[in-house]
């Protein structure tokens, strides 16, 4: 469970004992009093394990993109990681994002890929000994969910203009205006209610998928405590199975968060249509 709950303690492997193989460092308390009210808004172990994802990602795309462009002026085109990486990157985004989005969608294929990586990276974290999954907050999922809507609704002002407001107050033109008005008292609410159940769609989808691998292994490990060390023969290689799954729910989550903003952002432009 330290993998998926947040604490104010940044724990790592250090040798106590025979019966304690972790340390842990105790993380500052910021207390800013709002309201009468007190708040702690130091960091927490999630906001560290962002920070280290951020962190990986910007070194493993800087570092590569680096290493594109001495290779390619050394032999012409990259190879090993960077040939790699730029492999899926393509994959990425002339067979996915670009797809999605439309015709002069470029501008937003960064906005996805970041997603999918920074997002991929934060999920490995907590399959890591003494790491944590900073994506099994739905605080987390919330914020990037959140920064996704920012993104889809000012995608849908640029392409739109002023045929954006068509996206929150339905008006049928080609309906008589005795019927325009009926539809556009109920379906208005309808239009606003839906450009938030995508997001919402997207915070619970990142949040349950990444909790859920980890309460699992609670479950099955859980067994040998329960009923004996006989279990085991069946609980620990199970609990081995899932743990293989995580990782490709890791990449699998990452993926479809970021086709689904990729999908949201093509939606919204070609919504004159």
């Amino acid at each position: 469970m330290p993998h998926i709950t947040d604490s104010k303690h940044l724990e790592f492997p250090w040798i106590h004992g025979w019966g304690n193989w972790a340390g842990h460092v105790t993380l500052p308390t910021w207390n800013v009093t709002l309201a009468g009210k007190t708040f702690d808004m130091g960091p927490t172990k999630h906001i560290m394990y962002l920070l280290f994802a951020a962190t990986v990602a910007a070194i493993l795309l800087v570092g590569t993109a680096r290493a594109h462009a001495r290779h390619t002026h050394e032999v012409g085109r990259p190879r090993g990681f960077a040939a790699g990486i730029e492999g899926v990157i393509l994959y990425l985004r002339n067979e996915v994002y670009m797809p999605a989005i439309g015709h002069g969608g470029e501008r937003y294929v960064p906005f996805c890929l970041t997603l999918f990586f920074f997002i991929a990276i934060a999920n490995l974290f907590g399959l890591v000994p003494y790491g944590s999954a900073a994506t099994g907050n739905i605080a987390v999922t919330a914020t990037l969910a959140i920064i996704t809507l920012v993104v889809v609704e000012v995608a849908g002002m640029k392409a739109l203009g002023k045929g954006y407001l068509g996206t929150i107050v339905y008006w049928p033109h080609d309906m008589p205006i005795y019927m325009k008005l009926p539809f556009t008292l109920v379906m208005t609410p309808v239009e606003i209610m839906g450009k938030f159940t995508k997001p919402f769609a997207l915070t619970i989808r990142l949040f349950a998928n990444m909790i859920a691998g980890h309460v699992v292994i609670l479950a099955l490990i859980g067994l040998i405590f329960m009923f004996g060390a006989l279990v085991s023969i069946v609980a620990v290689p199970m609990a081995l199975f899932i743990m293989l799954l995580e990782l490709l729910v890791a990449f699998i989550q990452a993926f479809i968060f970021s086709v689904l903003a990729a999908v949201f952002i093509g939606q919204i432009r070609a919504a004159h249509h």
